[in-house]
């Protein structure tokens, strides 16, 4: 078993403000995210500033904050934060719904694209690299709040975490650092690097993402406002891959298959 590292979620207090290691995550993504897109920005579109990256990376920021949140307290727990509105907007306590930030960052991205000539999908083949950075800090946070932790177990690096109980438990976070932040963002930025059709980056990135959060969901404990919802395993958070892993499926499919038909057609 490995010891627990006690890490204060107070990063910086200054008398009354204080900075938790949850916010900060969410800007080491966002600032992490707008480096890599400068590196991509010419090979994406040579005639955009770095003023308008900045807003777009502004817009999606909004997206994930905004609908990270509300999807928290639509899927999650709609029933607490009705009887406490006020809780919403507690963040840095923790509750974020990843697919409710993908909506936000959808809604954002179309937004903008329609006020910039570039088509959805253009601009979510460039941004699907980037979010992995993000994931991978947010799962960082939720490890330091000793929050989202996984089943009880006996393998040798698990941890007891604070309000978990005295048994040992999986670091589901960290598996989920691994998967969702670092090992997607290998999968994505090795796949990016040369041309694709349009669509395909996208839906690389929602097949990986649903399968290694599915796949995740098996050893980590699920809200315990919900439960789970069939058979002693199914999760919340598996049900709302199921639609990513398919629609990206599809995605990919019919960007090929375009490809494909287009290259006939000449």
């Amino acid at each position: 078993m490995l010891p627990y590292p006690q890490i204060d979620p107070v990063a910086i207090a200054l008398g009354p403000l204080k900075i938790h290691w949850y916010g900060l995550m969410y800007l080491i993504g966002i600032g992490g995210a707008w480096l890599l897109a400068s590196r991509r920005l010419k090979q994406f579109d040579p005639s955009w500033s770095k003023e308008k990256l900045s807003d777009l990376v502004f817009w999606v920021a909004m997206g994930v904050i905004l609908g990270g949140r509300l999807g928290y307290v639509l899927f999650y727990d709609l029933s607490a934060y009705i009887a406490e509105p006020l809780k919403i907007v507690r963040v840095w306590e923790g509750g974020m719904s990843f697919h409710g930030g993908l909506i936000g960052v959808m809604l954002a991205t179309w937004w903008f694209g329609k006020r910039n000539g570039k088509s959805f999908f253009e601009l979510m083949d460039f941004i699907a690299p980037l979010v992995p950075i993000g994931l991978g800090a947010g799962r960082i946070g939720n490890f330091i709040n000793a929050e989202l932790w996984g089943k009880v177990t006996d393998v040798p690096w698990a941890m007891v975490f604070p309000n978990g109980g005295p048994d040992p438990r999986h670091p589901s976070q960290l598996y989920q650092f691994a998967l969702e932040g670092v090992a997607l963002f290998l999968i994505l930025w090795a796949y990016s690097r040369k041309p694709r059709p349009t669509m395909a980056v996208s839906g690389l990135f929602a097949v990986c993402y649903g399968i290694f959060r599915f796949i995740v969901e098996f050893v980590r404990v699920p809200d315990a406002q919900l439960g789970y919802l069939a058979g002693g395993w199914l999760t919340m958070g598996q049900v709302l891959c199921v639609p990513m892993i398919l629609g990206g499926l599809g995605l990919m499919i019919w960007a090929y298959r375009r490809e494909a038909a287009q290259g006939a057609a000449l």
